[in-house]
């Protein structure tokens, strides 16, 4: 077995213990107003992330119509933001 750096060694232990996927849910529900607009993000609850599906909910039916053909868009200005790939999936309730 060859020598591991530290960053790569942390990278294996953060992926294999699930705790990568809870860092990225508490960087999206702290970058989300930056990522999607003041308007956007005072409309939208229930955010989750859990397995690249990322979960939100709004109460206002206009916004989840427009939410369901931004589906993609959403996907897309996520994964940019972080520079990889965060989000597989987004889930509107």
């Amino acid at each position: 077995m060859g020598a591991m750096s530290i960053t790569d060694a942390l990278k294996q232990v953060m992926e294999s213990s699930g705790w990568k996927q809870r860092i990225h849910e508490i960087r999206l529900r702290r970058d989300w107003e930056t990522i999607v607009g003041k308007t956007i993000a005072r409309y939208t609850s229930e955010l989750s992330l859990r397995s690249g599906r990322l979960t939100l909910g709004t109460s206002v039916a206009p916004l989840k119509q427009e939410l369901h053909f931004a589906k993609d868009t959403i996907k897309a200005n996520i994964n940019e933001y972080y520079k990889e790939t965060v989000v597989v999936e987004v889930i509107i309730r």
